[in-house]
This record gives structure tokens, sequence and C-alpha cells, in this order.
């Protein structure tokens, strides 16, 4: 058995090709795509965040309007930079969606990609301290955001408040118990998926990663997925920890799907995310269902993982997108032994 979701960036452009043309198209469909793909049996909806760009950004206002829209599909990020996030008020936005959705949040986090600015955490008023770089910022907030999950009071409280409050330090309200647990972590190499499960925290891998043996991209994530499990049973956690992974993945069941993915499919790529980091670049899958099945089996970091996030062509619509998921739920699922 494995949970499905879809992962969005929720691309928007005034193209007359576009069928999210607008930011508030993105962010609408959505919510649509979201209570589509919970009707279809699909187990998530997750988002990518994404600073300065015609794209999702802010997450938790979303996340809360579907919440409210839906009632059993997790919801989650796929990644959060933390690099742009006060953790105190993440800590309070995260904590008030997740009671509107009943505790259905999974949310990625992470030191999040090259963005579409040069440092742009610096605008959102942030810069690391002397002699640490921005992956530091990113793990230090991160830290912060997870300490203050766990609900126990802080702060000191006001002699003479303004209400009365309860004996003790002060938390962070609102708070959600349990969501600490369904913290994610995005992680581009192997020793950060140790540090992840380290802190207690899932682990979500990409459609790329950081080269390190320079292997294909689903042998690379086999291999983090199990040397993060190996970290997480040295860290004694009691409860067992989740794993996903993302992937481009398309049945061709009509015209149409052939029309859009019939040549997408592909081989792993190598090259640069960053100036220095050499990075691998995992392949689209798209055939008919019966071959799609045969080209998954060999796939080891699918085969390793308890959840699958298919990315969706979100300016394709919500229609044809709910298409592209019910097809890989009603043909591929099964076959596959995920359902």
């Amino acid at each position: 058995m494995k949970k499905i979701g879809f992962l969005s960036f929720g691309h928007w452009s005034p193209s007359s090709q576009s069928q999210t043309r607008s930011a508030s198209d993105a962010l609408l469909q959505s919510i649509d795509l979201a209570v589509a793909a919970e009707e279809l049996g699909a187990d998530g909806a997750y988002f990518r965040v994404h600073h300065f760009a015609r794209q999702l950004a802010s997450p938790f206002p979303l996340l809360a309007a579907i919440g409210a829209k839906t009632s059993r599909i997790e919801i989650g990020t796929a990644v959060i930079d933390m690099r742009y996030e006060n953790p105190l008020y993440m800590a309070e936005d995260a904590g008030a969606a997740d009671l509107i959705a009943g505790g259905r949040l999974q949310l990625g986090i992470s030191r999040g990609s090259p963005e579409q600015v040069i440092d742009g955490w610096r605008y959102f008023g942030y810069a690391p301290p002397e002699g640490q770089t921005d992956v530091d910022m990113a793990r230090r907030h991160a830290e912060v955001f997870l300490e203050v999950l766990r609900g126990q009071g802080f702060a000191k409280p006001n002699p003479r408040p303004m209400f009365p409050n309860p004996p003790g330090q002060l938390r962070v309200e609102p708070h959600s118990q349990g969501l600490r647990d369904r913290i994610w972590w995005g992680a581009a190499t192997n020793a950060t998926a140790e540090w992840a499960a380290a802190a207690g925290m899932n682990l979500q891998s990409s459609t790329l990663k950081f080269d390190e043996s320079g292997k294909p991209l689903h042998i690379q994530q086999a291999d983090q997925i199990r040397a993060f499990r190996t970290a997480w049973k040295t860290a004694g956690h009691e409860r067992e920890p989740r794993v996903s992974i993302s992937r481009s993945i398309f049945a061709l069941m009509d015209d149409r799907d052939r029309a859009y993915f019939g040549g997408d499919e592909s081989e792993d790529h190598f090259g640069y995310i960053e100036a220095d980091t050499r990075a691998v670049f995992g392949r689209s899958y798209a055939a008919e269902p019966d071959v799609l099945v045969e080209q998954l089996k060999k796939d080891e970091a699918i085969a390793e993982a308890d959840t699958l996030l298919l990315t969706v062509p979100n300016q394709l619509g919500v229609d044809y997108n709910a298409h592209v998921i019910e097809a890989i739920m009603t043909h591929v699922a099964p076959a596959m032994g995920w359902r």
C-alpha cells in the first residue's frame, strides 16, 4: 500500500495557452483540484512554495482554505524555504491551518532551492549571523520552529495582562497537538537526510538531488532513503518515519494525453542547479498504463517510499489534472499493489 498525492508548483501566466492566467486562478484552482483529488480517492494535496515568482508563495491561507473545503485528504507543502520564515509566526499560521483542517497538515520544509532573486531572504529581513551561511540560517529557523511546535511554554507572562493568562510561561497559540510529528525535510543529499532523521523529521525527496555517485536518480534516492532510516533508528525515535518521492508520471489514455506528453519519456539528466553543485534530474514517465507499470516497477526509490507525489501541470486546468490523477489511481496504482 502507498499513499498517492499530487504536487503542484502553482504556476500562473497571462498567456492565452494557460488555464491559470492570474494568481487568483492559481489559488482558486488549487483548492478545486484538492477537492477533486479527495473525491477521486487520492491521499494528498501538496504545494510548492516559491517567492518573487508567478507561482504559489505564502502557503497557509491556501492550506487553511483547502482544509475547510475537504475532510480527509492530507494537505502539505514541498517545500517551504525556511530562509524566508519567522519560525514563531510560522508556528502560529501552521497551528491555525492545522486546526482548521482537523490535523491533516503535512508540512515539508527545507533550505529551499535557488530563487528568482539573489538572496531573496534578505528582502524579508533575514541574514545569517557573521561566519554562518544561509544553509545554517535555514536550519536554525527550522530548529526553532520544531521546538515551538512541541507546545511548551517559554515566554515570560506580563504580570498585568490585558486578559487573564494560564499559569506558567506562555507558548505560541494556537497550538495544534501532533503537528510536530508531521513536519518533513526536503533533503538534497544523504547527509542532510541523516540530519533530518536525527531531528525527528520525515523525509521528502524530489525529482532532483545533488549528484553523489553518478548513478541514476532513483538509485541515489533509494540509497538516501536507506541512510535516512538507519539514522532514524540510531536516533531512537519511537514512531515510524514517513518518506515521500515526487515523480512526473502520465498515463497515456487518450489523444489529448499523447499530444501533451507522448514525447516526454526521457532519461535522467545531470547538470548544475547551483554554480558549484552538480545535480541529477529525474526522468519523466509517460506511457500506456501497462508499459508504465513495468517502468515504475524498476524505480527503486518509489519502492522504498511510502508516499508518492505526482507532479501536475497545473496550467492545464483542474479538469485535465483530475484526469491525470484518476488515470494513475485507476489504471496504475492497483497493478503496482499500491491499492
